[in-house]
């Protein structure tokens, strides 16, 4: 790889400034060479060698542009990533990739036939407690893992008049929080055998989800991943128990925030400060406690990855059935929630 991908954003709102306009200029790999944005002002002064257009027609019409993110409300995100893919442009798509299986699956057949990459934003792979908790699981230390517990809480009991906060457009936890512990859940340990879901909504004036607790059932162990707007206190983030002992990780990883202060890929510190965890392990006949280090987070290594794998054909660790799966759970999730009962999974395929 030569020179910088060049990249496209759509969208500059929270998402599209927070995090993915810093992460890709500052990744190594990658620049933000145009921005599609309504509100131009404020991308041209953050961003003075980019091109700022109107439109992703426009966005699409420039023959330097090689990767269109999508970083608009969630129920744009199919129509727009359908139009780039068919203008023939890689395309990333932020989480949730579409608000349907069957469109996620489109846009991934679409991706096929135009020969292009087609990568969900699932950045918290390189969360470093998760990269953290991946290494720890490969390494067998907790032995046969029988319980594994994900939480993504926040306390945030005013409801705010944002798209975010709309059902009707792809808001609530199911579709914000809810694709990055399904993806990491899924990175782990692969496809589920069954599904089974509360999803509900507490806070005064809500109108989406603004809690969500999945089970994701596996011959061998249970998987709970849940997401709550009302946790002034926030239980762990990971609580892992195997036949040989148990992992407990308090805290969230430190990149988001650090984005919002300023703070960039290859500044000091920055993915540094995420707490360690708490490892207790069966030692012969004695239990060991001890503090486990978290890994730096690496968000730049998703934008890393998108370019060797546009430029070199390197595999993207996220894949477009990643994507399809994500969304076939959060599907059955509502439709377990509804009915009040556990459903099997049966994964939707990509088929040529």
């Amino acid at each position: 790889m030569t020179s910088p991908l060049k990249i496209g954003l759509m969208g500059y709102g929270y998402a599209g400034k927070t995090f993915h306009a810093p992460v890709i200029a500052h990744c190594g790999h990658a620049e933000v060479a145009a921005i599609a944005t309504s509100q131009p002002d404020q991308a041209r002064a953050d961003y003075p060698a980019a091109e700022i257009v109107a439109d992703l027609d426009a966005l699409v019409a420039l023959d330097a542009i090689e990767c269109v993110v999508i970083a608009t409300p969630n129920d744009t995100h199919f129509e727009l990533a359908a139009r780039a893919i068919e203008a023939g442009k890689h395309v990333v798509v932020d989480k949730p990739v579409t608000l349907t299986a069957e469109d996620a699956r489109t846009l991934a057949l679409l991706a096929m036939k135009y020969d292009v990459v087609f990568a969900p934003f699932h950045n918290r792979r390189w969360d470093g407690d998760f990269m953290t908790v991946r290494a720890l699981l490969e390494s067998g230390q907790l032995g046969r893992v029988t319980h594994f517990e994900s939480h993504f809480d926040r306390f945030r009991p005013l409801v705010k008049p944002r798209w975010r906060e709309e059902a009707s457009r792809g808001g609530g936890l199911l579709f914000d929080l809810g694709p990055h512990l399904i993806d990491q859940a899924l990175a782990l340990f692969g496809a589920p055998g069954t599904v089974s879901a509360t999803v509900r909504t507490l806070r005064d004036q809500g109108t989406a989800p603004d809690y969500v607790h999945l089970q994701l059932g596996y011959p061998d162990k249970e998987v709970v991943l849940h997401a709550t707007a009302l946790a002034a206190l926030e239980p762990p983030r990971f609580a892992i128990h195997g036949t040989l002992g148990s992992y407990v990780k308090r805290g969230l990883d430190t990149q988001e925030d650090q984005l919002k202060a300023g703070l960039r890929p290859g500044d000091v510190d920055f993915g540094a400060g995420n707490p360690p965890a708490l490892v207790r392990l069966l030692q012969g006949e004695a239990e060991v406690e001890h503090s486990q280090p978290t890994q730096d987070g690496n968000y730049a290594g998703f934008y890393g990855s998108l370019a060797a794998s546009i430029r070199d054909g390197a595999p993207f660790p996220v894949t477009p059935q990643h994507a399809i799966d994500v969304m076939t759970i959060i599907e059955l999730a509502n439709q377990s929630a509804e009915e009040g009962r556990r459903l099997p999974f049966a994964r939707v395929g990509i088929e040529e």
